[in-house]
């Protein structure tokens, strides 16, 4: 008996330790195929990439895409004339009704010391009312954080307040000093106003120490005041803060022209691979086709819209024919209203396809570092580590837990992993809404990186799945 028992123990070992081997050999196999998979995204990317002729001609064609706008209308047309190039299964835009605020004439800024008169350099937010025609007076009082202004009281009352305070400098992720900060100017000026103040200046959301004013939305609830909102260049929000040290009963001269129109027509627009094996669970790439009206929107967001282009150009290109329907969504509304994605993610609900992953890229076409991923368990940034020997030697060097891009995001509580790229980001808000952010700060090796970085993880889920 004991031999007998020796006998089959050896023949099973043996037996598990071969199947071990060939799911090793199996598993090694596949790993180098998904290697030069890979390695062949990268190449049709950086060797025949056209995402930066695409942006060239977005950019040059329509700046300042801002919702309710010809441009915006323009880039959309634009946008469905690329993508027929490609000779995609479906393409279609999806209405929507977008806001439509228009900033009038330029802005005026000023104050006045021993008749001495110094001009400011800002410009209004998405949402400030106009001052009238002539502008208006008065005193301001200073605060440095959106936790102070809430402290105001009745002091704010008749007052310009000018709250002080931007992107905390020391924060080495500046997207989320941004996060941190921006809550002056979304919900700053309501706030403000809520308290008896007449206008709200901000420090603009920015890390470039010039004298460039950068705008973006600011949020006032129904039913709540209205008032005047602007942010100031650095430069000039310093110069302020230095004027009020010297006089702080010093009033400012404001005049703001801005309208808001009644809501229009526009579309996102959208392209699709049908997928192979499931046709009815899609994956999305996405970016935002509006940026600000002041602004070309070369890196917000004209980049992500290119990358997101240069995903399914990709896949044709290299004759992969995705499992699941790979999708690209070009939403409209993200800078001032977010209508593109509530409508993109209401008509998801009503459709018996189920949405499985959905990535964004709007945060700048520089050098793509790594990857947020967000589902409902919290898990999908652990499943994916997996991956990370694969795109570790292109420069991916984290897929982390984190927030997804604004028009993806809706798509989590239909059970989908979102996410975006995450780029490096240390001059993203030196361009950020402002007329800086044009095409000769957008470097073409990078933007494809991103572009290869995308289509690489969408293809890793496609074929594998987390």
């Amino acid at each position: 008996m004991p031999f007998i028992r020796k006998i089959a123990y050896t023949k099973s070992f043996s037996f598990i330790t071969g199947l071990a081997l060939a799911v090793s050999l199996v598993r090694g196999a596949n790993q180098e195929h998904q290697a030069d998979v890979i390695n062949s995204i990268y190449a049709e990317a950086l060797v025949h990439g056209t995402a930066m002729d695409n942006l060239t001609q977005l950019v040059t064609q329509y700046p300042g895409r801002l919702s309710g706008s010809e441009n915006l209308q323009g880039s959309i047309s634009w946008a469905e004339t690329t993508l027929q190039g490609l000779k995609l299964d479906r393409i279609v835009q999806q209405p929507v009704m977008v806001p439509h605020w228009v900033r009038g004439k330029a802005e005026q800024f000023s104050f006045t010391t021993e008749d001495i008169v110094t001009a400011l350099n800002g410009v209004a937010l998405g949402g400030s009312s106009a001052t009238p025609d002539n502008g208006l007076d008065a005193a301001v009082i200073e605060v440095s954080s959106y936790v102070e202004l809430q402290a105001l009281g009745a002091k704010a009352n008749g007052k310009i307040v000018f709250i002080n305070g931007g992107i905390n400098p020391t924060t080495y992720l500046t997207l989320e000093g941004y996060s941190h900060a921006v809550i002056a100017r979304t919900r700053g000026p309501a706030t403000a106003g809520s308290l008896g103040a007449v206008a709200t200046l901000v420090r603009s959301m920015t890390l470039a120490r010039d004298d460039v004013p950068h705008t973006g939305a600011t949020l006032f609830p129904p039913g709540s005041k209205r008032i005047p909102a602007a942010a100031l260049s650095m430069v000039s929000a310093d110069r302020l803060h230095d004027a009020l040290l010297k006089d702080p009963n010093l009033k400012l001269h404001i005049a703001i022209h801005a309208q808001t129109l009644p809501d229009t027509a526009s579309a996102n627009v959208i392209a699709e691979i049908k997928g192979s094996e499931f046709p009815n669970q899609v994956i999305v790439v996405g970016g935002h086709l509006d940026s600000w009206d002041i602004s070309p929107g070369a890196h917000d967001d004209g980049t992500g819209i290119v990358q997101s282009i240069e995903v399914l150009r990709i896949f044709k290109a290299l004759g992969i024919k995705p499992r699941h329907t790979l999708r690209c969504v070009l939403f409209v509304n993200e800078e001032n209203g977010s209508a593109g994605a509530n409508a993109y993610a209401a008509a998801a609900r009503q459709a018996t396809e189920r949405h499985i992953f959905a990535l964004e890229t709007d945060t700048g076409g520089f050098d793509p570092k790594g990857f947020n991923l967000s589902n409902t368990n919290k898990d999908a940034a652990s499943r994916a580590q997996k991956w990370m020997p694969l795109l570790n030697p292109h420069g991916i060097s984290f897929i982390a837990t984190g927030g997804a891009g604004a028009d993806v995001s809706p798509l989590a509580t239909l059970g989908a992993v979102v996410g975006e790229i995450r780029p490096d980001s240390q001059r993203y808000f030196d361009y950020h809404h402002s007329i800086k952010d044009t095409l000769d700060h957008v470097n073409a090796r990078e933007l494809e990186l991103g572009a290869a970085g995308l289509a690489s993880l969408i293809w890793l889920e496609d074929t594998e799945g987390l």
